[in-house]
């Protein structure tokens, strides 16, 4: 009889699979589904109400995070097109938001399973090890937010394989994965087909989903209780062999990095647009959202400063929490309706909404797509491949561009901030892709590429999306920027020039944009020399011949490529990174931001 009440008491155990996109514990639909499974709720919540089948008191799961150095750190793990896959400063900002999320569970009785290696290794022997110990007969289930672009698709293949084959004659478990990381829910959309009939462009995208669909309310943090690991969770990480710990934390040197690029990484540049002090993880991300919207109150005045380049208020520098997923979207959403409620509602206050909402189409342009947004033709093919364009890959104009050394005040200037920091602001992702793309003709994954390496706020669907999209690789209209005209419009007085290129410090206002225009005694007042092998580079290419691209007529879009055929880039989605210094702005660029329609954005009940 003792062997028969065992099994019929027998609980199922649940491996929660963080992933480098769901850190958190606030609105987690897929951590919610790990303590309902484990609390005997059959039906998961995102799409309808759980159903209690005699559920117990306590949870029984083992959170798990695994940093893969197989795909994605370390110094000598790249990308077909050369790029680190993730630069030592991400990587220890990453670091810190899954710390934080350790202490987060620790706080509530709980834990965090660190390894470094492959996740499928790692999680199929921790499976493994607690199938074995389990003496009841006890169903194993491995829970996880569901990705939709490739390489994470890959690793999700990799996992289901490896569970397979380490499980035992007998063993019962199931692998699940639960869409999370978006304001609205893909089965809401007012489309035939779902996300598959999205439109392949954004506007009406928008126009749909504004007025047909219901952003869904944030999901409480669950309770301790509901998160209780099993009380041997240390004894079956211990005898698992899965290489993993509840204590390790792993360093830059740990995830294989070099003692260089820990160097740079660990390096602050006074200048840098982000918060100071900035740090991942949860508690920094909720704190950085009170800051922004409430105690500073600069939500209510958001849309006139968005196109900023310089200080960490222009915008809301939500982006690097909301790519690692420190921060829900629907929560912010959520903050900004209630600032609506009790203080003011206005354009600023919705724009917040809009730019989250770039967010979701991104993700959800990417599981339509699938890998041809990375490919070379993007999502149009080469079929209908803009104006037939043969893209070049000129090491010397890459690595200029890469430098910041292109002779174009603005670009060079949004390049340098990037390397330093790890950021850019929006205004700069558009202008530097326009340039590389158009001005330069260069295959357009090579800055993709780049951005995935150093953006600290990357994000795969929202970076590859815009990527392809400037580029014309996702249909619509190509659109080139005017660099010099975007350096007037938004940079009227030089300040973010000046900043970033200190070698242009002491040019008038009149040339700073345009500092070949300065004859040799300008230049010599100035005290700087414009040219090859002098304080600041000459134009890489002719600023009075349009590209041939243009000159052609032009029919092509807006941003992962692998292999011969695809690279991995910017983020108009990625997070909240509209930019504009008020001061600096000309006249026609504030009237031009008149012009743009505010929507509006509901709640379910």
């Amino acid at each position: 009889m003792g062997k028969q009440h065992a099994v019929e008491n027998a609980r199922p155990v649940n491996i929660h699979w963080f992933r480098q996109t769901d850190l958190r514990l606030h609105d987690n639909p897929a951590l919610r589904r790990s303590v309902d499974l484990s609390l005997g709720k059959s039906k998961n919540p995102v799409v309808g109400a759980a159903v209690s089948e005699s559920p117990p008191h306590r949870g029984n799961i083992l959170p798990v995070f695994v940093f893969d150095t197989s795909r994605i750190y370390g110094s000598n793990t790249r990308s077909e097109l050369g790029s680190l896959k993730c630069s030592a400063r991400r990587a220890q900002f990453v670091l810190q938001a899954v710390s934080d999320l350790r202490s987060n569970l620790e706080k509530r009785g709980s834990g965090l399973i660190i390894g470094v290696g492959k996740p499928e290794d790692v999680i199929a022997e921790l499976a493994k090890g607690v199938l074995t110990q389990s003496s009841n007969g006890a169903k194993l289930n491995i829970v996880c937010q569901e990705e939709v672009c490739s390489e994470e698709l890959a690793t999700e293949k990799a996992m289901r394989s490896k569970l397979a084959r380490a499980m035992n004659k007998g063993s019962k478990f199931d692998f699940e994965t639960v869409w999370g990381g978006t304001m609205y829910d893909p089965e809401t959309l007012p489309f035939d087909g779902g996300v598959n009939g999205i439109p392949d462009t954004f506007t009406p995208f928008r126009n749909k989903v504004e007025k047909a669909c219901a952003i869904g309310n944030p999901l409480p943090v669950p309770s301790d209780e509901e998160l209780a690991m099993p009380k041997d969770a240390h004894t079956i990480v211990k005898e698992s062999k899965c290489h993993a710990s509840l204590d390790y934390m792993p360093t830059l040197a740990d995830l294989q990095y070099s003692k260089e690029d820990i160097e740079e990484a660990e390096l602050v540049d006074i200048r840098s647009a982000l918060p100071a002090g900035y740090r991942g993880g949860e508690t920094f991300a909720l704190a950085r959202v009170k800051d922004y919207i409430w105690d500073r109150d600069l939500l209510k005045g958001y849309f006139d400063t968005r196109n900023g380049m310089i200080g960490s208020d222009y915008s809301t520098k939500f982006a690097p929490w909301l790519a690692l997923g420190n921060v829900s979207p629907r929560y912010i959403a959520r903050e900004c309706r209630r600032y609506e409620e009790t203080r003011v509602a206005n354009k600023s206050t919705y724009w917040v909404v809009f730019e989250l909402l770039w967010r979701d189409y991104f993700k959800m342009f990417a599981k339509k797509h699938g890998a041809s947004i990375f490919m070379i033709d993007g999502t149009i093919g080469k079929r209908d491949h803009a104006n037939k364009r043969k893209w070049g890959n000129d090491p010397r104009h890459i690595k200029a561009w890469k430098d910041g050394m292109t002779g174009y005040p603005l670009v060079d200037a949004n390049m340098r901030e990037l390397k330093a920091t790890g950021f850019q602001s929006n205004r700069g992702r558009q202008n530097v892709c326009s340039f590389l793309t158009i001005d330069l003709n260069m295959d357009w994954r090579y800055g993709a590429d780049y951005f995935e390496e150093t953006l600290i706020d990357y994000d795969v669907h929202s970076n590859w999306g815009n990527w392809a999209s400037g580029s014309g690789m996702t249909g619509g209209r190509l659109n080139r920027f005017n660099i010099v005209k975007q350096s007037k419009d938004y940079d009227y007085g030089g300040d973010y020039v000046r900043l970033w290129c200190p070698e242009l410090e002491g040019v008038p206002d009149k040339y700073v944009h345009e500092p070949w225009k300065m004859s040799d005694a300008m230049m010599e007042a100035c005290g700087v020399k414009i040219g090859p092998g002098r304080d600041y580079p000459a134009p890489i290419v002719d600023p009075t011949v349009q590209p041939r691209i243009m000159s052609r007529g032009s029919n092509g879009g807006r941003g992962r490529g692998r292999g011969k055929q695809g690279g991995r880039g910017q983020g108009r989605g990625n997070g909240l990174r509209r930019e504009n210094n008020n001061s600096n702005r000309s006249k026609s660029q504030r009237k031009d931001m008149k012009s743009l329609k505010e929507g509006s954005y509901t709640f379910r009940p």
